[in-house]
């Protein structure tokens, strides 16, 4: 009944939005596909179990047949004569049911992954939606405003209650025997006990009522039990973590619509890796008359250095028309601008911003993407939302890293070329945990030894400072299977796109720009990159082809 009312709800506010917004070319039965849509993402939720979501073995396979179904309708649907941009939108209805099917079939993380089963994130994820495979349940401490209100007050109550119930749930699903999966989740749960300390400091100064302290209580106690049944259960997992190459390529290309195998990744990486090294040698060696860099040692020297940052990146933005700017953008950066960290707790992102913000102010292009999904909903209900499965990692991470490269090649460090030398470092630092990434899900590697990859081939040992985001990263890309390449597999694919567009618009004795094509871009919402390609060049790439 839960889910009856929930699609039923979904499915008369989306038509309404489909008839606002979509124009009145749609298709005829283009309303068949949006209803499918609804429906589909019904499906997904999951109903709950003892208050929790319900990720049993039992409810998977009871369920599959209902899957297959709409599988079936999906496919059932003609849309050779549908315009570029709807045909699109089916496309990404598809990729999330072969996502739905890889995870049932494969990936399983409610059987192999304990981290699937963190609750409490702290933070608002950068990209569309929390990277990697996360449960329904999710306490999203960062999106509340404090005092609470009453509304807010009953709703992180009922996000601590699903705690020790899904913990539970969790001790009964986890049958699998991936070892470094098991050994990087108990860290999780470290944190998770640390997080719900810090709740419990903040909670207790506006709202010390003992009904939200018991259950944050239990909270804690369950987090802690759980912490313990996996480092009892440690000893015997002794199975690899990766999918292994053939999976990873029917992944990449069915449901993040890649048009990579994992060979094809590796070459890709490895000549990325290769670009950015001897890049950085040849940058070096250009600035050798120059004096080094300093970094920003004090508060007030960081204070003064982001300040002259956001400026100068809103101002080569415009002035040097980049991209169009709109009012949401600059607030969007300076939300989240940095803070000064010590020299010895600086990690790899933070070493290079204390010496110049600005290469990883390109990279909080994210930002501005995020605002515009917040107040430019886009037409489509498909791609209004994050897809699932982190089915936008291509475009999101691909354009964020893409313009770091971009903004350097189009003058932003003109005045200061020893700041091209971090961008460089940068792109190699992404390559080398990328290329750790595919060894391990090879089953080549295990966690640790794609981490030495990372490590060894980061210009300037930045990744030696700090474990924990080693850590985090190589944990998060082992998880999520195509997560540590995006960012330079989706840097290709939109260099692509500037390519064909550039040679289309030279043929109409056309000029390109960049601003008109980051609009384009933006505006064709959070979808795979390779369907980006298709709506702006107007060319199908040949690796869509519908069942």
């Amino acid at each position: 009944m839960d889910r009856l009312f929930l699609f039923l709800f979904l499915l008369v506010s989306n038509n309404t939005k489909v008839e606002a917004n979509i124009p009145n070319i749609e298709p005829s039965n283009y309303r068949t596909l949006i209803n499918l849509f609804n429906e589909w993402r019904v499906f997904e939720t999951p109903p709950t179990l003892d208050g929790a979501p319900d990720y049993s073995k039992e409810r998977f396979n009871r369920d599959y047949d209902e899957f297959s179904s709409l599988k079936y309708r999906l496919n059932e649907i003609d849309i050779q004569k549908w315009p570029v941009e709807y045909q699109i939108d089916w496309y990404v209805v598809n990729a999330e049911l072969n996502g739905y099917d890889f995870n049932y079939k494969v990936l399983k993380p409610w059987e192999r992954d304990p981290a699937f089963y963190q609750s409490v994130w702290m933070y608002e994820s950068d990209v569309p939606a929390h990277e990697g495979p996360t449960n329904h349940g999710t306490l999203e401490f960062w999106s509340y405003k404090f005092p609470l209100d009453k509304k807010n007050k009953k709703k992180i109550k009922t996000d601590l209650k699903v705690i020790p119930s899904l913990l539970d749930q969790a001790k009964i699903n986890l049958t699998g025997n991936a070892r470094d999966l098991w050994m990087a989740g108990i860290e999780n749960f470290k944190q998770q006990s640390k997080d719900l300390r810090q709740i419990e400091e903040k909670i207790s100064v506006y709202h010390p009522e003992e009904d939200l302290f018991k259950l944050l209580e239990n909270a804690k106690h369950s987090t802690q039990k759980f912490t313990q049944w996996l480092e009892y259960k440690l000893p015997n997992k002794t199975g690899p973590s990766g999918i292994g190459k053939e999976n990873y390529t029917w992944y990449q290309k069915n449901v993040h619509l890649l048009p990579f195998s994992w060979e094809d990744e590796v070459r890709l990486l490895q000549r990325e890796l290769d670009r950015a090294w001897s890049s950085l040698k040849l940058e070096e060696h250009r600035n050798s008359h120059l004096p080094q860099m300093v970094s920003a040692d004090t508060p007030n020297d960081f204070d003064i250095l982001t300040e002259k940052s956001i400026n100068k990146m809103m101002k080569f933005l415009k002035n040097n028309d980049i991209m169009h700017i709109k009012s949401n953008m600059e607030p969007a950066l300076r939300a989240h601008r940095g803070t000064f960290q010590a020299k010895e707790k600086r990690n790899f992102f933070s070493i290079g911003m204390h010496y110049d913000p600005l290469p990883l102010y390109s990279h909080f292009y994210h930002w501005f993407d995020l605002a515009q999904v917040r107040d430019e909903p886009h037409p489509s209900p498909i791609r209004r939302g994050p897809l699932l499965y982190n089915i936008f990692d291509s475009k999101n991470e691909g354009i964020a890293t893409g313009v770091e490269e971009m903004f350097m090649h189009a003058g932003l460090y003109d005045d200061n070329p020893r700041s091209r030398e971090i961008v460089w470092i940068m792109i190699a630092q992404r390559a080398a945990r990328g290329l750790g990434s595919l060894y391990a899900h090879a089953n080549e590697m295990t966690m640790e030894e794609a981490g030495k990859v990372h490590v060894k081939w980061t210009p300037r040992e930045w990744m030696k400072r700090e474990p924990h985001l080693l850590r985090f990263e190589q944990h998060l890309y082992l998880r999520q299977p195509g997560y540590g390449t995006c960012y330079i597999t989706g840097k290709y694919l939109i260099e692509k796109i500037i390519a064909n567009r550039s040679r289309q618009l030279e043929e109409l004795g056309q000029s390109f720009k960049i601003k008109d094509f980051l609009t384009q871009f933006n505006d064709a919402g959070n979808i795979p990159v390779e369907l980006v390609h298709w709506q702006i060049t107007g060319e199908k790439p040949n690796d869509l082809i519908k069942p």
